[in-house]
């Protein structure tokens, strides 16, 4: 499968992006960015990274491509998506960030931001017509983007926090960080710190680990609830591999949802419209007394409902995902802290957000996601799926009723289905289920909401069990 565009970026194989892929996406933003006016030559263009071992040669790659578009690129290092958009929003100017998320060290990925935020979907399209003008082996040497000075783009985003929580607000609590090879890890320990909390570092590794923190999988859950028996820990938080995505574990060592952590950042910053996709709980509505607007997966859809929403009056508009990313178009206020809007997924709001919400109810985490009373929820996937077999598949089963009643007919019969992102199906119980190919790599996801967590288990288990027999698929 060839580098493209999927929910949230360029996403591909290292090998599709080194061969000159990366290059001429870059140079294609860039020569877009200056055809529509919003940037001129010799402007600054903010690069960041992961910690990918691939992630410094396409991060030269894709500086060599500004500078040939006559943009100067300055090379910020190894930090967070969420501080390196901040960091360019705030100066007015571009910015791209080389990272391949949460998928495998075999892949790698390049996000791309204009001045005032994220590229969205139309700008994807110009940017892949524009690409295919410039020849794989333009890639030069390298650039001097180094002589160019960088700011310290993590402390200015630190301070964005200052005040959300006071300086004793968490202390004498255990929290733990699941470092890994996740690029913000430092921050997260400093902000927690700086709260008074203690920090409990854990398992740091030198080698790219791909966490996903919306279908966490079982090694990890299990690695999370024994560090937090072992260290008596009143939560643990982590994020994915370039920090745009939290992951928060409660005082038993359970994994928070991503939609659970959206919805009660939404509640503790009073947000009037909520703009989430589709494959967020479908209990969201009942505790929102604003606005809230469902989409297709992936931040440009998100971002747009959301701006749409800014649009229409709302004052307070914040979005998210069920990876919980969480993204703003207005201005908030917490603590003595003014956040201004940041429309790109962010880890650190949430995962404060959390904790001070938890700290002000008086209740430990486990307690306060127990009293939303949200509908059990559960995800898995299918891996090695290529994707084209599984937009055929859910194809097949949104265009053929026949096929469709068969398909769902030993989970009870389709009640109602939408059609929105993928094939999502209500059964004749209240049940749902939620069959939709991967954007950005080749997995068939499959979720899954019913009256308990084990009711949705065996929902999603069956029915990936279905979805191999049915499509001759053998991914574990």
């Amino acid at each position: 499968m060839a580098a493209k565009f999927g929910t949230s970026g360029l996403r591909g194989l290292v090998g599709e992006l080194t061969d000159g892929t990366a290059y001429r996406h870059a140079r294609a933003f860039a020569s877009h960015l200056k055809a529509c006016g919003v940037v001129r030559s010799g402007d600054a263009v903010f690069v960041g990274q992961d910690l990918r071992a691939s992630s410094p040669l396409i991060a030269g790659h894709c500086m060599a491509a500004l500078a040939d578009e006559s943009l100067t690129p300055v090379d910020c290092g190894q930090v967070a998506t969420p501080a390196l958009a901040y960091g360019a929003i705030t100066r007015g100017i571009a910015c791209l960030m080389v990272t391949g998320s949460h998928i495998p060290d075999d892949r790698n990925g390049v996000k791309f931001y204009r001045p005032d935020g994220e590229i969205d979907k139309h700008d994807e399209a110009a940017i892949s017509a524009r690409a295919t003008a410039f020849a794989s082996d333009m890639v030069s040497a390298g650039t001097d983007a180094k002589l160019n000075p960088a700011p310290d783009i993590h402390a200015e985003f630190a301070r964005r926090y200052e005040g959300f929580l006071t300086p004793r607000a968490l202390e004498g609590l255990r929290i733990g960080v699941y470092e890994h090879s996740a690029v913000a890890r430092d921050l997260v320990c400093d902000l927690l710190a700086e709260t008074g909390a203690s920090v409990i570092r854990l398992g740091r590794s030198h080698r790219f680990v791909p966490v996903d923190t919306e279908s966490i999988s079982e090694t990890t859950q299990d690695i999370i609830a024994q560090w937090t028996r072992a260290h008596d820990l009143w939560a643990l938080v982590s994020t994915d591999g370039d920090s745009d995505r939290p992951l928060v574990a409660d005082e038993t060592g359970a994994c928070l949802r991503g939609d659970a952590l959206g919805l009660i950042t939404a509640l503790h910053l009073k947000a009037d419209a909520v703009a989430t996709p589709v494959t967020s709980n479908s209990g969201i509505e009942s505790h929102l007394e604003g606005r809230v607007l469902r989409t297709r997966v992936g931040s440009p859809h998100v971002i747009a409902a959301m701006t749409a929403a800014a649009a229409q009056g709302f004052g307070r508009v914040l979005g998210f995902e069920a990876n919980g990313g969480v993204m703003t178009v207005s201005a908030f206020r917490a603590g003595s802290a003014e956040l201004s809007p940041l429309p790109t997924r962010d880890c650190i709001l949430p995962i404060l957000s959390v904790l001070a919400a938890a700290i002000a109810a008086g209740k430990p985490l486990s307690r306060l996601v127990a009293s939303l009373g949200l509908p059990a929820a559960i995800s898995g996937r299918i891996e090695n799926f290529p994707t084209e077999t599984g937009r055929a598949l859910v194809a097949s089963l949104s265009e053929d009723a026949s096929k469709r009643a068969r398909f769902f007919a030993p989970f009870g019969g389709a009640a109602r289905t939408d059609l929105t992102d993928g094939l999502r199906v209500t059964l004749t119980d209240g049940s749902i289920l939620h069959l939709r190919p991967s954007g950005n790599s080749p997995e068939m996801r499959v979720y899954a909401e019913a009256r308990t967590v084990g009711v949705a288990q065996a929902l999603v288990e069956t029915c990936m069990g279905r979805v191999r027999e049915l499509s001759g698929a053998s991914g574990g």
